[in-house]
């Protein structure tokens, strides 16, 4: 193994495994080069280097870019400790020692903080782009559903209706949520760090602010020290995908419950099930489950870098060497995850009359009974009392609210009147309540104008964003 330090004894072979990393950090050669490019150029503009240098390193640099691109380059050509290594010895190797000025001025420290950034910073708003997908996807399932009625739950017992359209766009609100996590993880992410060196800036007289404009990076690090040592960027993408894959999972779990035979609620698609190998007549949730099992993948990434850096002294430790796994892990199964959720639920076939008569069960409408009593003058303590009362009289009679007689109502108490029955029918009792955030279709309507205006809104950003990546 080359290695760009020396030392009076060779290092031992089973060390030197332990100790490279390129196996790991390889993924990030093309934000290394890119990061070498605007380091040349910052060189040559302070005079550090002369044009000729310039020139030669920045053509060939660019060549090795392509080269990567193509998959002309490969990590066994070069056995080198690191990224950062494979890149200036494979240079030196094609252009001699001029390749090695491209260390001026910067360690691997402030290198592989820089890379990590680049990486996440576009993987960010790649996965930013697939959660807005999501929230279309469900967006457009709920208008296609906009009047199913549904039963609502609490503790996993049926409580009240409501719109199947108001479930589904109940995590469109969680996913807004997420998206403005990742938007302040990118924000803690789009830092320039090179020039900190190995931790105390250098004595050369670099323009970091050139580098930072190249690399199109929101602002410079202000401390050379926390440049080399902060990951808190990395840790705040991994807790924004924690509670990401936890809104999954959440909702794969009701998909696995909704499609089952007792319930029938939904449909999964063909496409996104699986069957038995043994049992003919099998169609198991197969994807939701996987889903639902990445979110432990994730927190467990998250727990092992708060674990990573637990005590970490500063600067720069080569514990951080492993910050990249759990990173590129994360990246990887939210990019695998989130296009196989959403085309899912997209896919799924809801069963409407199904889902309407397990809404007419279960006295779903006794809060209405009681709030009927409320608007008659009667306190709602009181009323809800009277509820109770006539739904234990419903259930002895083992027939729905509905089914029960004017005279039935007002056994219970005189305030009933012709209208108690239209008052507690279930399309009634949703569409009442049109409080803002409420289960009503007009309450529905509304929530699904803000969710577009906010794709809207994030979708021109996103525009700004990209044209922006390196």
């Amino acid at each position: 193994m080359q290695t760009l330090w020396s030392a009076k004894t060779e290092i031992d072979d089973i060390a030197k495994k332990l100790n490279s990393s390129l196996y790991m950090d390889f993924r990030l050669i093309e934000e290394d080069i890119k990061g070498s490019i605007a380091h040349v150029k910052m060189l040559f503009s302070k005079n550090i280097i002369s044009e000729s240098d310039e020139n030669l390193l920045c053509t060939s640099l660019s060549a090795l870019l392509e080269d990567v691109k193509s998959g002309r380059v490969k990590i066994s050509d070069i056995d080198a400790e690191d990224v950062h290594s494979f890149v200036e010895l494979y240079l030196t190797d094609k252009i001699g020692d001029t390749a090695k000025k491209i260390h001026t001025a910067r360690s691997r420290n402030d290198q592989v903080a820089l890379d990590m950034r680049l990486y996440l910073k576009k993987e960010i708003i790649h996965i930013i782009d697939d959660v807005i997908e999501m929230i279309n996807v469900f967006v457009n399932v709920a208008q296609k559903n906009i009047k199913v009625i549904m039963p609502g739950f609490t503790h996993l017992q049926h409580a009240q209706p409501v719109l199947f359209s108001h479930y589904i766009l109940s995590y469109c609100f969680m996913f807004k949520r997420d998206i403005d996590r990742f938007l302040l993880s990118l924000l803690h992410t789009d830092v320039s760090v090179i020039g900190s060196c190995a931790l105390a800036g250098t004595g050369f007289d670099i323009d970091r602010q050139f580098e930072c404009r190249e690399l199109h990076l929101g602002e410079v690090c202000l401390n050379s020290m926390d440049g080399v040592s902060d990951r808190d960027f990395a840790i705040d993408f991994l807790s924004a995908a924690a509670q990401l894959s936890m809104h999954l999972s959440r909702m794969c779990e009701e998909i696995i419950i909704f499609s089952s035979t007792e319930y029938s609620y939904i449909t999964i698609s063909e496409q996104f099930s699986t069957g038995s190998s043994i049992m003919p007549q099998k169609k198991n949730a197969d994807i939701a489950e996987i889903v639902r099992s990445k979110s432990a993948t994730v927190y467990g990434n998250l727990l092992s870098m708060l674990v990573l850096f637990k005590a970490l002294p500063l600067s720069y430790n080569k514990d951080m060497q492993d910050d990249k796994k759990f990173v590129f892990d994360t990246v990887d199964t939210l990019k695998l995850i989130l296009p196989s959720f959403y085309k899912m639920v997209e896919t799924i076939k809801v069963n409407k009359d199904k889902m309407r008569q397990s809404a007419e069960l279960g006295y779903l409408n006794a809060t209405d009974v009681a709030d009927y009593l409320v608007k008659k003058g009667i306190p709602f303590r009181d009323a809800y009392k009277i509820s109770s009362q006539i739904v234990f009289y419903a259930q002895g009679l083992s027939v729905k609210l509905s089914d029960l007689k004017l005279s039935d109502f007002k056994s219970f108490s005189p305030l009933f009147d012709d209208d108690i029955l239209s008052f507690i029918d279930i399309e009634n009792c949703v569409n009442r309540r049109k409080s803002e955030g409420g289960t009503s279709a007009i309450s529905v309507k509304k929530e699904i104008r803000e969710l577009k205006r906010y794709v809207k809104k994030i979708k021109k950003k996103q525009e700004m964003r990209h044209e922006c990546l390196v």
